[in-house]
């Protein structure tokens, strides 16, 4: 593993920074992030590493050299900027999407049709199995936006489930968790969660807190099972079936742009736990139809924001990896 000073682990974090808010948004992945910063195989290399081995290790030669020999100051920086970005941009979002939710999906919806491009351009050769793959995902995606959520958002193994998922992104550079998330319907939910634990911290709130420090957990050991599960099997995957990975990925989202259409129509509510009435099944709508100001025009820029926020980041890449 590479031995760094405290300037260059202060970038991982800043790095990690960048990564947190990335996942926090639907559209762009933390693995995108990763890959950008040049992080990527390293991430991968030491998550598929870290085991119980270290325990073994931890007795055998102790604690620091096993920290040294799994690269845990590694995940500690990265995981450090993961998380203060998290915390910090969850109630700013939270906020916007209860004030100004035309604007905030508009600006989901030209990040995503952007990530459709990015990803879909890197698909360098084009079969029947491709194309074919391509169709059943954007199918089976746009059948989920139909759906009723799988479950109660709030429940445990909703929780774990939902983490267990959406790892995913963090593996695979090209798909965001919170697009995950989002397609479960469980992104709100998880959003709530992280703003009520930064409420509970910044007023010193116990039971808030608790609450969702406990939420969290349960959200992050499904993660964590998931990064095991999933690493090898889609880092493989992506290594000798990159086509036919990438083919999936474009398809998953062309499906699920139905989901983050900015104007909806209610069709059926529930109560949520804490009591207030939420909606549970929408379906998309014409700006026309909309009941209330549809803010087109404002949609149309901040649809143009989201999607020039994904080209800057590719120009970053080309100009970070010249060929």
């Amino acid at each position: 593993m590479p031995s760094r000073n405290l300037f260059q682990y202060l970038i991982i974090t800043a790095k990690g920074l960048a990564m947190g808010a990335a996942d926090v948004v639907p559209g762009v992945s933390g693995g995108t992030i990763a890959f950008i910063s040049g992080i990527y195989e390293e991430l991968i290399e030491t998550i598929h590493k870290l085991d119980f081995g270290f325990l073994k290790s931890w007795k055998k030669d102790g604690f620091l050299a096993a920290w040294n020999n799994y690269n845990l100051i590694f995940l500690l920086a990265l995981f450090s900027g993961i998380t203060i970005s998290i915390l910090s941009l969850a109630k700013l979002i939270t906020w916007l999407l209860s004030n100004h939710p035309i604007l905030v999906w508009s600006f989901f919806f030209g990040l995503v049709l952007a990530s459709i491009l990015y990803v879909g351009k890197q698909i360098t050769k084009w079969q029947i199995g491709t194309v074919i793959s391509l169709i059943i995902a954007a199918a089976l995606s746009y059948a989920i936006t139909l759906a009723k959520p799988i479950g109660d958002t709030g429940s445990t193994w909703f929780l774990f489930f939902a983490g267990f998922i959406a790892i995913i992104a963090m593996i695979l550079p090209g798909i965001s968790g919170a697009f995950i998330l989002l397609l479960l319907g469980a992104y709100k939910s998880i959003i709530g969660t992280i703003t009520q634990l930064g409420d509970g911290i910044t007023g010193l709130n116990w039971n808030i807190f608790s609450e969702a420090f406990l939420k969290l957990c349960v959200f992050a050991i499904g993660a964590i099972v998931g990064l095991k599960v999933f690493s090898r099997i889609l880092n493989w995957m992506f290594k000798h079936h990159k086509n036919l990975i990438l083919a999936v990925l474009t398809g998953f989202m062309v499906g699920a742009l139905n989901k983050i259409w900015p104007w909806k129509e209610v069709i059926e509510y529930r109560i949520n736990h804490s009591g207030e009435r939420t909606p549970l099944i929408e379906k998309s709508i014409l700006p026309s139809n909309y009941d209330g100001d549809s803010l087109v025009i404002y949609a149309v820029i901040f649809t143009i924001l989201g999607f020039l926020s994904i080209f800057i980041l590719e120009r970053l890449a080309v100009n970070k990896n010249p060929s």
